[in-house]
């Protein structure tokens, strides 16, 4: 029986950042995963995946509609499908063998297969039983399926995520049913590669929780881009018929039924925690109501010497989320002082142009009844992004109306997920918009847009 100061369940990006952390910090550290390959649903079937195709298609876009622009001419690229997914391939087969050089590197072990505790303390993988002084669950997430709906995936013509990452072929049409960030990547993905896409979300907006201003101004950019959007739309059924499938959904406004015809239907209504096998109710884990492992501040679940942490828990289903409560964890253990600020956690929706957002919106601050101010700058007003042909969006910070302070941030445009994360570094360190906006920015650069929102805070912008 091997004994280990910590085990933990499942090698997505809370599990292996865990790991790395834990022994980094002298814990003997294993990591159970029954894939093939290491890195969980992000590596293997998710955020990976998905940001090479949305690459690819990307470049395909500039192809078609800038490079002769730019006096780039020639023959539009044709789309090769096969290698196209053979590129994804290569893009995730480097990243799980990168965690697996790592694994070696920290001395962690990799116990193969999927894991069960029977009792705490101890830890089933197969026939082997392993001992540790702490188990940490971090077993992730699975695909959500259309609640209250007659909805059978069979990941060919019904697609999850990961049927929609490798479909045999493009499809003519397809529907994708939720307006989130998975849905709206992917039906970016096809739109760009000729698939005429309809988009159906149950709420009257996309992206539910984002900031208001920037979710109208986003449909508008992707309805340009041709992704059609039916909202206020309940979807009762997806029935597959052959190498087709009908989806009937309900107007919420005038409760009039409707069917649509697709090739193919990503089911994209969100993600559940994923804890099947692991023994929770012989374990007498408690559960949240929406069936999340509930834990303390110190991710301690009910029972001693067990604990959890990122998509199986509260909070945002989040990679980087996941990571940092899989570095504090690991600092907690190790008697250090680990700590998650979950006001300062990004989120990004990788389309064309991107979405990033962290902190409060507007909608929230009016809610809390809290002043507030509001600095506004174009990317039309950047000249960096107007040479790019990425002049789409804008940038919006939100800050204390007395005291300055940096409240949230919310941006549409180019390179928005790297840009949000130096208002991340602001809020950290409880920065005023005045201090952003009188730290040098290097011209021409995308940046100057944060700048000058942060300008907008107070006496104004200055290309605006």
């Amino acid at each position: 029986m091997a004994q280990y100061d910590v085990i933990i369940i499942g090698s997505g990006p809370g599990g292996y950042v865990c790991a790395i952390r834990c022994a980094q910090l002298g814990l003997k550290t294993a990591v159970v995963e029954g894939r093939d390959t290491l890195g969980g649903t992000c590596l293997n079937v998710g955020c990976i995946p998905s940001k090479a195709l949305l690459h690819a298609s990307h470049q395909l876009h500039e192809a078609e509609h800038n490079f002769a622009k730019m006096g780039l001419k020639g023959k539009s690229p044709s789309v090769d499908w096969k290698q196209m997914l053979a590129y994804k391939s290569e893009t995730i087969e480097a990243n799980t063998k990168g965690i697996e050089f790592l694994f070696k590197k920290n001395k962690i072990d990799w116990l193969k297969g999927w894991g069960s505790i029977p009792e705490a303390g101890k830890v089933a993988v197969g026939d082997d039983v392993h001992e540790a002084k702490h188990i940490i669950i971090a077993s992730g997430s699975d695909s959500a399926n259309v609640p209250g709906a007659d909805v059978t995936i069979d990941e060919k013509v019904v697609v999850t995520s990961t049927g929609a990452l490798e479909l045999s072929s493009i499809p003519k049409t397809m529907i994708v049913i939720g307006g989130g960030v998975i849905g709206l990547e992917l039906g970016s993905v096809y739109t760009r590669l000729g698939s005429d896409v309809t988009v159906i979300e149950y709420l009257d907006a996309i992206t539910p929780g984002q900031d208001g201003e920037i979710a109208k101004q986003f449909q508008r950019l992707l309805q340009k881009q041709g992704l059609k959007f039916i909202t206020g739309a309940a979807v009762s059924k997806v029935e597959a018929k052959g190498n087709k499938a009908d989806v009937t959904y309900t107007l919420r406004k005038d409760d009039s039924e409707h069917t649509l015809k697709a090739d193919t239907v990503l089911v994209a209504t969100g993600r559940k925690p994923f804890t099947e096998g692991l023994n929770l109710d012989g374990l007498g884990i408690a559960m949240t109501k929406r069936g999340q492992i509930a834990v303390d501040d110190h991710y301690r679940t009910n029972v001693p010497g067990i604990y959890a942490i990122g998509d199986v828990i509260e909070g945002p289903m989040l990679a980087h989320k996941a990571e940092d409560e899989g570095m504090a964890i690991a600092e907690i253990l190790a008697d250090q002082a680990g700590h998650v600020n979950y006001e300062v956690i990004p989120g990004v929706i990788y389309t064309h142009p991107e979405v990033a957002s962290v902190g409060a919106t507007e909608e929230t601050l009016k809610q809390e009844g809290r002043a507030y101010k509001v600095g506004k700058f174009s990317f039309m007003g950047n000249g960096r992004a107007k040479a790019n042909f990425a002049a789409d969006g804008f940038v919006k910070i939100l800050a204390d109306k007395e005291t300055d302070r940096i409240l949230g941030c919310h941006v549409i445009g180019p390179m928005a997920g790297d840009l949000i994360h130096e208002v991340c570094v602001a809020m950290e360190f409880g920065a005023a918009a005045e201090d952003l906006a009188r730290t040098c920015h290097a011209h021409p650069t995308y940046s100057e847009a944060m700048r000058e929102a942060a300008l907008a805070c107070n006496d104004g912008p200055i290309h605006a």
